[in-house]
């Protein structure tokens, strides 16, 4: 996910959670953002032990993580949805302070649904901000749940699979429960995700790629019930980028012969990839394989231009040299930007064969760090 979501954060939430009583909003803001990068918090410098279920919940040491659901969802009469579901920490001091006032937040959070009606054409987005003080916010480990207000992502009453989401806005509503069909993946070097060459400017970072949901989505008061399959991403880090990176293109497709792709591509300001690129190809019984930036070719084929003015990629050819496979991505259509305190593309999307246009599976795509500007003519 973006690190400049954590800005928008800090800009909507520090007034609520960070300034004193006797200190300006204003003021606790940009104190804050001149606070160097680390602000004490540990960084992920070096490979560790993953512990499950007790990763799934919160680490107060570093200073940011989300725990990030998107899938794709197939209703009655042909209907499909795409949606995604996310979940932001935001440390403003390191650990937890046993004794500390409830009224005290140490953490900030921020909250992400967005619907996507493939029949419809319409993406519809929410976002929420919160504190931790008070219970208004907040995450633990055991048994887990993550949660904002009444949207929230918690374990079975044992503390186990199934986990159950919910989150209602404006007359739409998700409801999903979600068991793991394979196991958790650990991204980059046994799960230490290096994203630029400095040390440290790096997450922990596994997936869930094969996630059974089931459950409805309410739409104008009609709830339908849905199937379909989704992908857990959990990060945490204290920082990410470099000056010189710009963002990323993110990939996780879910292939109909039961084999799961990540790939992220980071972008440097110039356009060119980052040798630090990477993804994993996961097999059918869950064996995964990492893949370095040279082993996947990313290939802009269209762009769009959004209302308001920044542009995206909106297909997309990968080829995959370990496999010699080659796959087109599509989106279900090309509106599924998130317009809020933060901008980016988040969307749904189709994997084909790129001779046959024969469907081989669905995935998501996120891209960040575009800008205004006009749109580039481009293809083969």
């Amino acid at each position: 996910m973006n690190p400049r979501l954590m800005l928008a954060l800090l800009a909507a939430v520090l007034a609520l959670a960070a300034c004193g009583p006797d200190q300006p909003a204003g003021e606790g803001v940009s104190a804050t953002l001149k606070q160097a990068d680390t602000q004490g918090f540990e960084r992920a410098l070096a490979v560790r032990e993953f512990s499950f279920p007790a990763d799934h919940g919160p680490h107060p040491d570093y200073r940011d993580e989300w725990w990030y659901v998107t899938g794709n969802l197939d209703g009655p009469e042909g209907r499909r949805y795409g949606f995604q579901i996310t979940f932001f920490r935001h440390g403003l001091r390191r650990g937890k302070r046993p004794g500390t006032s409830r009224w005290a937040g140490q953490d900030a959070y921020m909250a992400h649904f967005a619907l996507t009606d493939v029949r419809g054409r319409r993406y519809t987005a929410f976002q929420r901000i919160s504190r931790e003080a008070i219970d208004l916010a907040g995450a633990r480990a055991v048994p887990f749940k993550v949660w904002l207000d009444d949207w929230r992502l918690e374990a079975a009453p044992g503390g186990g699979f199934p986990w159950h989401f919910r989150a209602a806005q404006d007359g739409i509503a998700l409801e999903l429960e979600f068991d793991p069909r394979k196991p958790p993946v650990l991204q980059g070097d046994r799960g230490l995700s290096q994203k630029s060459a400095e040390p440290g400017n790096a997450s922990y970072y596994y997936s869930m790629t094969r996630l059974a949901a089931s459950g409805t989505v309410t739409l104008g008061g009609f709830a339908q019930p849905v199937t379909g399959l989704a992908w857990l991403d959990r990060e945490w880090s204290t920082s990410m980028l470099a000056p010189d990176q710009a963002g990323w293109d993110w990939f996780s497709l879910q292939l109909d012969d039961g084999s799961d792709l990540m790939f992220f591509r980071m972008r440097r300001k110039y356009g060119e990839d980052d040798p630090l690129s990477s993804g994993a190809l996961v097999d059918v019984d869950g064996g995964s394989r990492h893949l370095m930036r040279e082993a996947v070719t990313v290939t802009e084929l269209e762009r769009w231009r959004s209302p308001g003015g920044y542009y995206y990629p909106s297909r997309w050819r990968l080829t995959i040299r370990p496999t010699g496979r080659t796959l087109e991505i599509r989106p279900v259509f090309p509106d599924q930007e998130f317009r809020h305190d933060a901008r980016y593309w988040e969307g749904a999307v189709d994997v084909l064969d790129p001779d046959t246009q024969r469907p081989l599976g669905r995935g998501y795509v996120e891209l960040t760090g575009y800008a205004p500007g006009p749109v580039e003519k481009s293809g083969e």
